[in-house]
């Protein structure tokens, strides 16, 4: 229960989506929300600003100038419509050139010291009286008048009004502005979830054909009906799927194939062991058990040689190569087989050059290469007759970059017609006597496909045994040689 606690829940896809894709719109809105506000304030303030201005333009017209004085006539019946609003407070001021005050309130704010502006010219401003806020109208009148001087200040005409009214209309546009975003937003959310699930509908239906799929059914998956999304996902399952195939052929073909091959020696076993039970006469009992050792050897070589199969074409992809010397691997090998070629009295030679060179370097698993050279060596003592010939030949060509291995005897040789066959697991020349599996020339195959190598057979034609053609295999290892700067 302890190790529950730290493990981190299963995301959805689902959920995940759905959360990037409403996230920015639920933070959009308030956003969406001030940004409108602002729009209709100032919106709602340009009628009321033009009114303004207009109140202004006409006091400005009832400015007179009579024995050399401005005078400001305004009526009663005008000053009442001047200030018939139900809703805001409207106040105005008249300054005269000498400062004096000709109309209006004697409270309202002047506007601030700065060049004037030009004659008859509007200006408007946010100005406060009284304690509230107001939006202002002003301007400079200049009169004519005998005796100006450039000193002479404009008449100074003021119109001012507090701000409900705007705040009333700004506050009607945002309504009908947001209130429609109240059913929207909702509509919105469940369009976005259903496009979601209609959309993740595939996965569900890919998810269903895969389940439904039989255990020992390796077909692709048809990725003519899934999203552009989903196909390398279906792409990449396929070649899983493809994969897995070969890997559960080559297990089957390798079970067949032990199965078959241990029958044989394990039955001639049991038949020796039966023989030597009934056997009371000493010199045939120790036949029998001749008999049975033998039978032994060979059920250990192929259980042997089925396992190197085995290793060789089940490491593929995951092939772990290092830099490894190939006159190294060849040495151990050799050093090996000394003793066998020793019994049948065969010359065992090498002809290449010493170990330590980078051209004889090559990347590639030492363990499979050792595989390799151990079973062309013995295929080549196992087929070549007593006081015969087997050489192993390193060449190299630091220019085509390719590293061949040689390994030639003077036995029977490979008929041409049998030269591709020899590779097929378990193929056996006819007219030999020699016991052996079948799986060595495959094994070698095997590992050299792993490592890019090449392989041939040809006949060797070894100088002082005329009397065979005997065999030469090749592999080439392309790429192996050092670059040289």
């Amino acid at each position: 229960m302890g190790l529950r606690l730290f493990q981190r829940e299963r995301r959805s896809l689902f959920g995940e989506i759905l959360d990037w894709m409403l996230t920015p719109l639920l933070l959009l809105w308030p956003i969406s929300l001030t940004l409108t506000w602002l729009v209709a304030q100032n919106i709602a303030g340009k009628p009321f600003d033009r009114a303004l201005e207009y109140n202004v333009q006409a006091l400005s017209k009832l400015l007179v100038v009579k024995d050399n004085k401005v005078h400001f006539n305004l009526t009663a019946p005008a000053r009442e419509i001047l200030r018939a609003d139900d809703t805001d407070l409207v106040y105005y001021q008249v300054v005269g050139t000498q400062g004096e005050h000709l109309g209006g309130e004697h409270d309202l704010p002047l506007p601030p010291d700065e060049k004037k502006p030009t004659n008859g010219e509007v200006r408007l401003r946010e100005d406060v009286i009284q304690g509230e806020a107001v939006r202002v109208a002003y301007t400079w009148i200049k009169m004519d008048m005998k005796g100006a001087t450039p000193a002479t200040r404009p008449v100074l005409v003021q119109v001012a009004e507090t701000l409900e009214k705007r705040k009333t209309l700004a506050t009607e546009i945002v309504k009908g502005t947001m209130v429609p975003q109240f059913v929207t937003l909702p509509l919105a959310v469940l369009l976005v979830w259903l496009a979601l699930v209609r959309g993740i509908k595939p996965l569900a239906q890919l998810e269903k054909r895969i389940r439904a799929r039989k255990p020992d059914d390796m077909s692709p998956l048809d990725d003519t009906t899934v999203p552009e999304e989903v196909a390398p996902l279906v792409s990449s399952i396929n070649d899983l799927l493809s994969r897995l195939k070969v890997s559960l052929t080559t297990q089957k073909r390798f079970l067949a194939d032990a199965a078959h091959q241990l029958k044989t020696p394990l039955a001639g076993l049991r038949m020796q062991a039966d023989l030597a039970q009934r056997e009371t006469d000493a010199d045939e009992l120790k036949k029998s058990l001749k008999h049975i050792g033998r039978a032994s050897i060979r059920a250990t070589h192929t259980v042997n040689q089925l396992l190197s199969m085995a290793r060789a074409e089940t490491t593929g992809r995951s092939l772990a190569k290092q830099r490894v010397d190939l006159v190294d691997i060849v040495s151990e090998v050799m050093a090996d087989t000394v003793p066998r070629a020793l019994e049948k009295k065969i010359d065992l030679g090498y002809d290449g050059p010493p170990g330590g060179k980078p051209a004889t370097a090559l990347e590639g698993n030492p363990t499979l290469l050792k595989e390799l050279v151990r079973n062309l060596l013995d295929n080549a003592v196992n087929y070549t007759p007593e006081k015969g010939q087997v050489t192993l030949r390193l060449l190299t060509d630091r220019f085509s970059g390719v590293l061949l291995l040689l390994v030639e005897d003077s036995g029977p040789g490979i008929l041409e017609s049998e030269r591709e066959l020899v590779f097929q697991p378990f193929y056996r020349t006819l007219g030999t006597n020699v016991d052996g599996s079948g799986l060595g020339l495959a094994i070698v195959l095997e590992i050299a496909q792993q490592h890019g190598a090449t392989i041939s057979i040809e006949d060797a034609r070894l100088p002082g045994h005329p009397e065979t053609p005997g065999a030469r295999v090749a592999v080439r290892f392309t790429g192996t040689a050092p670059s040289h700067a």
